[in-house]
């Protein structure tokens, strides 16, 4: 008799961009450079998020390759980047678990994110990826 497969264990909850020193720093301003030089939109989906970025030249092979790194520090994430001529869609979506439904939430709020009296994004204080099993766009109340 055949037992039913169980489904794969949901990676952590939790960062893990230590591994050198300003590693964490350096993401926020990349982010922070994409989301001001290309961002269209950001909307809910059925299945997590989706941020549109215009499809200038290199943003595609930009965006692929943060996934990419993004991946590999927050396994939990799901992304899927496609394009066509005129963006470039990154979805992200996230397991049946609060936590890393708390963190894809953050993940979407993570454009809009603005320093006090400026108009750039902040970085945020409750710094995440130093102290893994948080999120770096957590922020501190």
């Amino acid at each position: 008799m055949d037992l039913p497969e169980s489904p794969p264990p949901v990676p952590p909850v939790g960062c893990d961009l230590t591994g050198a020193p300003g590693a964490f720093a350096e993401r926020m301003a990349e982010y922070r450079r994409l989301f001001a030089q290309h961002l269209a939109g950001r909307s809910r989906t059925a299945a997590g998020i989706r941020f549109r970025f215009r499809a200038d030249p290199g943003v595609e092979d930009w965006v692929r390759d943060l996934a990419r790194r993004e991946k590999a520090c927050c396994a939990f994430f799901d992304f899927t980047v496609t394009a066509d001529a005129r963006e470039v869609r990154w979805d992200a979506s996230v397991a049946d678990d609060e936590a890393a439904r708390q963190a894809l939430a953050g993940f979407y709020q993570l454009p809009g994110a603005r320093a006090p009296g400026t108009h750039r994004p902040r970085v945020p204080e409750a710094v995440a990826c130093i102290h893994p099993g948080m999120m770096p766009w957590e922020f501190r109340a």
